[in-house]
């Protein structure tokens, strides 16, 4: 119980720091311009962080789940049969290789809605 409380607060108190020594950069912000629409580009720009940020977790979280059923399943088959470890570590490896693109995707779809976006040109263009 102590070991848990004691967890939990310095996981509250790694947070406050955090927030503490990232204040002075938010309050420093330049203001926006005040110019016609330009609430139009602060919602676009949150959205694009935000789709952003949800293309890269989720796509880490699925070759997450994907590497450790491969895993998962390797080390069952090895168990069964270790004769075949060989085999099976091998085709564990692709399958790995192959759940592990899908999170290289993610970045990429996460980089390109924050840099690249396409869309951009249409509220700043």
């Amino acid at each position: 119980m102590v070991r848990r409380t004691i967890k939990w607060l310095s996981a509250l108190l790694t947070v406050t720091a955090a927030l503490v020594v990232s204040s002075p950069m938010v309050f420093a912000a330049e203001a926006l311009p005040a110019e016609e629409g330009s609430w139009i580009k602060v919602i676009f720009a949150v959205g694009a962080m935000l789709g952003s940020g949800l293309a890269i977790g989720l796509g880490a979280i699925g070759a997450g789940a994907g590497i450790g059923n491969a895993a998962n399943g390797a080390c069952s088959a090895v168990g069964r049969n270790p004769g075949v470890q060989g085999k099976i570590m091998m085709t564990m490896l692709v399958g790995m290789a192959m759940a592990e693109s899908i999170a290289i995707y993610a970045l990429v779809v996460s980089l390109v809605l924050l840099y690249a976006n396409p869309y951009m040109s249409f509220l700043w263009g």
